[in-house]
């Protein structure tokens, strides 16, 4: 075997379940994310699909580059697998991983309290935060260096791409190199992105495996998104009416709040005294962390903080803790016409808070619906966006719901990066990639940004072996 060498044992050929292995040498192996399988990509029998069964005795680390449940939701089956060694991420997923954690514990295993506590124990026993832009051994010996380093990723708080360090000292690669430099982009962001610096590109990589969830498309309109917000929520607000926002617990909620305290602060008019309610306790708690966090935030965020305000923490924001206060702000939303913006999760509305809201309000026209993030196929909130244009119905949890609510999508909020910005990823770097692994998207994109590839290299006359690993 030719090493460095890698197998992909989740996230090539779909865009959840990531979970990558590098090879550095018959004793050595990292590995980078152990996530969840969801949607489309989660088998018949998803209990077999989540066992660990491929071999960990090589494994010298797991490296976390965020927190997304796609990406770290098998950790549990990892551990039961007798994985004992660290734990790595950046120091703010240090402190987001335990809520994902026990989020997904409480879901997909058990809820008692002292086993998941247990288990958090452990976690927190192999956990090893480490700084941005800083060099970490794992493995240093006659036959081995092998070093790894996280950079931003721009994608949630806490994630990052992978920079690792490959020193084959008795044996190189084909050509005779025994150095060699692997990137493992993660999730990258895109720019204009609330709260988070935009990735940079690493000086130089010979093997990059390159996420290509949105290889296919370009984001509209990222710096018009904040307008396209204040008209979908103003239309709510004229009517009379509660602006119902689907939204993931982690990232999207907070970027969101972001950019509603920049309304309420300069707007004016109807957003003065607009109540935002966030309804979902996960969120509230994320929220929370992200606030504490703050050194972690990029520059603009940073100047409102030093303005003397507080954009994840204003004064027109409410949070819904209990069920029972859940139950009673749809209600009085539902009958007082009292204008308000509600973010709940989930982000599909799938399950979870969103979906009392909607069905006490889906059938009455002053309503809004404000979709910011991917509706995937089959899931009610994709049903929502395509038939309620339509006047269409939806079902929820068994019954029918016609749909007469306005219905709005904004573009401009998607975590990833584009194509445009998976390309000048590669293109930033001075010494471009000699090999590039496309995972983390459906077959069309994967294809469709290899072609990108290859058309980049030829245009500077470079050569290129774009892979599509399964």
């Amino acid at each position: 075997m030719q090493y460095p060498d890698f197998i992909h044992h989740g996230g090539a050929s779909g865009v959840t379940g990531s979970c990558h292995q590098l090879l550095a040498d018959a004793e050595n192996s990292l590995l980078v994310d152990c996530g969840l399988f969801q949607g489309e990509d989660e088998a018949t029998d998803s209990f077999e699909q989540l066992q660990v069964k491929f071999d960990i005795s090589t494994l010298k680390a797991l490296i976390v580059t965020h927190v997304h449940i796609d990406h770290i939701g098998r950790l549990p089956y990892l551990l039961a697998a007798g994985y004992t060694g660290p734990i790595l991420c950046s120091k703010p997923s240090a402190q987001l991983l335990p809520l994902v954690i026990e989020d997904a514990l409480r879901i997909g295993f058990t809820r008692d309290a002292r086993l998941i506590e247990q288990f958090q124990q452990r976690v927190q026993q192999q956990l090893k935060p480490l700084d941005y832009k800083t060099w970490f051994t794992l493995v240093d010996n006659p036959k081995l260096s092998l070093r790894v380093k996280l950079h931003r990723a721009g994608h949630i708080l806490g994630s990052c791409y992978v920079e690792v360090a490959v020193n084959n000292k008795s044996a190189g690669d084909q050509l005779g190199n025994k150095k060699q430099r692997i990137i493992f982009s993660g999730d990258l962001g895109a720019p204009w992105s609330p709260l988070l610096p935009a990735p940079q590109s690493p000086y130089r990589a010979d093997t990059l495996i390159l996420e290509s969830t949105y290889g296919d498309r370009l984001h509209a309109h990222r710096r018009d998104r904040v307008k396209q917000l204040q008209q979908a929520i103003e239309k709510a607000l004229q009517n009379g009416g509660t602006v119902m926002i689907p939204a993931f617990s982690i990232g999207r909620t907070q970027e969101l709040l972001y950019e509603l305290e920049g309304l309420t602060h300069s707007a004016g008019g109807l957003w003065k005294d607009l109540e935002i309610i966030v309804d979902s306790p996960l969120a509230a708690r994320f929220t929370q962390v992200y606030r504490q966090l703050k050194p972690y935030w990029d520059k603009e965020a940073q100047r409102r903080l030093q303005a003397g305000r507080h954009p994840l923490s204003f004064d027109n924001l409410y949070t819904v803790e209990s069920h029972e206060a859940h139950e009673q702000t749809v209600r009085y939303l539902a009958s007082s016409g009292r204008p308000a913006v509600v973010i709940a999760a989930s982000g599909m509305c799938a399950g979870g808070r969103i979906v009392n809201y909607l069905k006490a309000m889906l059938g009455d026209e002053r309503h809004q619906v404000v979709f910011v993030g991917y509706q995937s196929s089959g899931t009610p909130g994709r049903k929502i966006q395509k038939y309620g244009p339509q006047g269409g119905w939806v079902e929820l949890e068994g019954q029918r719901y016609t749909i007469k609510a306005g219905v709005d999508t904004i573009s401009g909020y998607s975590a990833h990066a584009d194509q445009k910005d998976l390309l000048n990823f590669i293109r930033r770097m001075r010494h471009w990639p000699s090999q590039i692994r496309l995972v983390h998207g459906q077959d069309t994109a994967r294809q469709t940004l290899k072609q990108q590839i290859e058309r980049l290299y030829a245009s500077k006359r470079k050569g290129v072996e774009v892979l599509l690993p399964e």
